[in-house]
């Protein structure tokens, strides 16, 4: 079960979120030619990749930002790039260019500091967007619990696309971070849950402002927690049909 599109669309051009898919893509081609090589690779993450115990013990910061831009395969990088386009431009919107800049940064390095909290001594290298991205899923959810969210359910051979509510496509995925971090023993290698869920803690936080200036709970009167603007329909064609929230 992943999103592929929302019904909610943006009143500008989203040149952030573009630029950032792009710089993402760029890099990922750059760091090719060292994951040819076993050796080349793991000298590549020593140097750009964010390991907890080179922060705690050896104060090198700089990997709580580099690694950000960094994926471990395509399929990595694409997942986390398809997140950002679906749920960022909307959060662009509302925060404009440079607000949402900050606040992707900000949750990315917050989203790092919660993976530290969890397991300080760790030597493993930690790359990735998620966190910065679960930051743009929480204040995605604060401001728009209720708009609708095309996700794609497979199972072996049956596929189908479900609209659901916002919050509860974003809950379930808080809810899966929680829970895979709990169980998963911080030795092995592999997700970076806790990244995921403090960078979805932060987003929220980091939204409250935007939330407060909106008028808070009214807004969500106001709007039922729906987009304050006219929703998306697709049609079987995926033609979209413009449709008015209810009032």
């Amino acid at each position: 079960m992943f999103p592929i599109r929302d019904h909610n669309p943006s009143n500008r051009t989203p040149f952030v979120v573009y630029a950032l898919i792009a710089a993402n893509l760029a890099v990922f081609l750059m760091q090719l030619p060292y994951m040819e090589s076993e050796r080349a690779i793991a000298g590549f993450w020593r140097d750009w990749a964010m390991i907890p115990a080179a922060v705690t013990q050896g104060g090198e910061v700089q990997g709580i930002f580099t690694s950000m831009f960094l994926h471990a395969g395509w399929m990595h990088l694409a997942g986390n790039m398809l997140f950002l386009w679906i749920f960022g431009d909307n959060l662009e919107d509302q925060l404009g260019h440079l607000g949402f800049l900050t606040f992707y940064i900000a949750s990315g390095v917050a989203a790092a500091l919660a993976h530290i909290a969890a397991d300080p001594g760790s030597v493993i290298p930690t790359v990735g967007a998620s966190g910065a991205i679960g930051g743009v899923m929480g204040g995605y959810l604060l401001l728009f619990p209720r708009a609708r969210v095309d996700i794609l359910v497979i199972f072996i051979v049956f596929f189908r696309v479900f609209t659901i509510p916002a919050f509860v496509m974003l809950g379930l995925w808080f809810a899966m971070q929680i829970f895979s971090g709990v169980s998963t023993p911080n030795s092995g290698g592999g997700v970076a849950y806790w990244a995921h869920a403090g960078g979805f803690v932060a987003g929220i936080v980091f939204a409250l402002p935007t939330w407060l200036k909106r008028g808070a709970k009214r807004y969500w009167r106001q709007t039922e927690g729906h987009p304050p603007h006219p929703e998306i329909d697709y049609s079987p064609s995926s033609i979209p049909i413009i449709r008015r929230h209810r009032k």
